[in-house]
């Protein structure tokens, strides 16, 4: 029988997933950890009590079977180009609400084109509920009430003493090479990766950043109908002017010998920062509108570390789920929950600036 604080977590065995799984009892929720690997889930829900269950996305009778178990799945298992479809018409063939932590753009607009079959269904799209992208959306919204006519956006964003885990890692190699994008008159543009660069006050720290294909560029545009978006983030300004010579390297990158080299050397570093790391490591956030003009709605925000902030947002979009509270079809965090969304999760700060 299903339980109406269950929900299903695929990819539990993951640094991200791992952690969600963790601390879903602070929440009142018990996930049913699942993923492909037997070895890697069996043990972690023998540690935590949970029950689990175990297959490969490919396997569609066992996928629809765990589906129909619960209301809810939080997809956990990148890299998302991969494996979001498959997730996700699985959960419009049985009627499950489709959560991810996915900032992929490609993964965002794939998604959104099955709005209409989510409305049918009765079900909420809502990708990227972590670190990607609510806390950029979420400002997003309230810069955009703050000035509503404004025809430009700029969020940045930066992590203090924190690290990546290996699927982040590996998601950004399977990128390598690609460049960058904007989004310009409301259309997506390639752009080459950093190919801009300034200085962002972020409040207790003033950060150079670069532009980066962040989920925003599809996101934010959705929730805010704001035609030109670009997003950044923090880097070193020595490693930004080596970056600038990129786009000189791009055909070596994209090869499948330089990736799974540098994929090989991320399997050998550790699965992702430790809790003490987490703890004090912390994410700011930026961001700022634009009007025709020149006037600028600008606010900040400092918040816990951003796989923290990923297992509180993923947990609190679930617990709203199961209450009963979710607009049917595609969303992004914001267009569901407003701008303030962010501001349930604990040790947030926010301000506007001007």
């Amino acid at each position: 029988m299903m339980q109406s604080n269950s929900f299903l977590l695929y990819g539990a065995n993951g640094y991200t997933g791992e952690l969600i799984a963790r601390y879903a009892s602070q929440y009142n929720l018990q996930p049913i950890l699942a993923g492909r690997r037997k070895e890697l889930i069996e043990p972690l829900a023998n540690k935590l009590h949970l029950p689990y269950r175990v297959f490969d996305l490919d396997d569609s009778a066992a996928l629809l079977a765990a589906l129909r178990e619960v209301n809810v799945v939080i997809h956990a298992a990148g890299p998302f180009e991969f494996t979001a479809k498959p997730m996700l018409l699985a959960c419009l063939l049985t009627g499950t609400h489709y959560l991810d932590i996915n900032g992929d753009i490609a993964v965002f607009e794939m998604i959104k084109q099955y709005d209409a079959s989510a409305k049918k269904a009765g079900v909420m799209l809502l990708p990227g509920v972590g670190f990607d992208v609510v806390p950029t959306d979420c400002l997003a919204l309230q810069a955009k009430k703050l000035l509503p006519d404004a025809n430009a956006l700029q969020l940045a964003f930066a992590t203090l003493g924190g690290s990546i885990s290996h699927g982040t890692a590996i998601t950004m190699a399977e990128k390598l090479g690609e460049g960058g994008a904007v989004r310009k008159e409301g259309k997506i543009t390639r752009s080459p990766l950093g190919h801009k660069g300034m200085m962002v006050d972020f409040g207790i720290k003033k950060l150079f950043v670069m532009s980066i294909p962040w989920g925003d560029i599809s996101t934010a545009y959705f929730t805010t109908d704001i035609p030109d978006i670009e997003t950044f983030t923090a880097i070193s300004q020595k490693k930004y002017t080596i970056l600038k010579l990129q786009p000189l390297f791009n055909w070596l990158l994209r090869t499948d010998m330089v990736r799974n080299f540098i994929k090989k050397k991320i399997s050998q570093r550790p699965a992702g920062p430790s809790d003490e790391q987490r703890q004090k490591a912390n994410s700011l956030v930026w961001a700022k509108a634009t009007n025709n003009a020149g006037k600028t709605a600008t606010i900040r925000l400092n918040g816990p570390e951003g796989y923290t902030l990923t297992m509180h947002s993923a947990l609190i979009i679930v617990q709203k789920v199961l209450n009963g509270n979710f607009i049917p079809g595609y969303q992004t965090p914001a267009s569901a929950y407003g701008e303030n969304l962010i501001m349930e999760i604990p040790g947030v700060q926010r301000e506007v600036v001007a």
